[in-house]
């Protein structure tokens, strides 16, 4: 079997070896490695079925959840770029983001949407609302939206006919992650499937992970050090 060089194949491969094992703990919740890659095909089928063309953004903003999880490595699948929102972010830092790398879709809550209604004005590339559980009808009737953007529940999106994702290299780009900006406005990184599966195996190997070990994930995913906790376990099918 060849290792991952994209993204998404750190859990395509980990499915193919032990597809039972556990990829995902929440509370008293679990997802195996093969229902994981299910969804991951899935959310990228929806958004090809969304026109998501290659290499634009996704942006998330979310907690730590599986959703979370699913729509970052589901983006890069799409041939989309995934762009990792910090959740403590106030709507007008979102804004900025948004606007800044010209982001195509938000993945939100429905609780985060109800607070980015004038946020979501000020970002005119924005097109579609990609929105965690099923009430999408009453978050959209109850919210002044911009008549551009559409709003998607998450299983409407992964129950969409699956359209085939954009030829994706290694050297494509696979995240913008953004600085805190304790110093100044935020700034976007670039990066690379190579970069970030690349970062997975280094770390993974120094730290000896195997498929026995549990990682805990402590930091926000949408650092850097804190997203590593999830490509380093499923390198390792941890």
């Amino acid at each position: 079997m060849t290792e991952a060089t994209l993204l998404p194949e750190l859990i395509g491969r980990a499915a193919d070896r032990t597809p039972q094992a556990m990829a995902l703990t929440s509370a008293a919740t679990s997802m195996a490695y093969a229902d994981l890659a299910t969804a991951v095909r899935q959310f990228a089928g929806g958004l090809r079925g969304l026109g998501l063309a290659r290499s634009e953004r996704v942006a998330i903003y979310l907690d730590k959840r599986f959703e979370t999880v699913v729509a970052s490595f589901g983006a890069p699948a799409a041939g989309g770029v995934f762009v990792p929102v910090n959740p403590l972010l106030k709507p007008e830092q979102v804004a900025f983001i948004l606007q800044d790398c010209n982001v195509r879709v938000l993945v939100t809550s429905p609780e985060r949407l109800a607070l980015l209604p004038q946020a979501l004005s000020e970002c005119p590339d924005l097109r579609h609302v990609v929105v965690t559980g099923t009430a999408t009808t009453t978050v959209a009737e109850s919210m002044a939206f911009p008549a551009r953007l559409t709003v998607t529940s998450w299983p409407d999106l992964l129950g969409a006919n699956a359209q085939a994702g954009h030829r994706v290299i290694d050297t494509d780009m696979a995240a913008i992650l953004y600085t805190s900006g304790s110093t100044g406005k935020p700034k976007g990184v670039v990066l690379s499937h190579r970069n970030m599966v690349a970062g997975a195996k280094s770390v993974a190997s120094y730290l000896r992970n195997n498929p026995d070990d549990t990682l805990l994930a402590a930091l926000p995913l949408s650092f850097d050090a804190g997203f590593s906790q999830l490509t380093t376990a499923f390198h390792a099918g941890a």
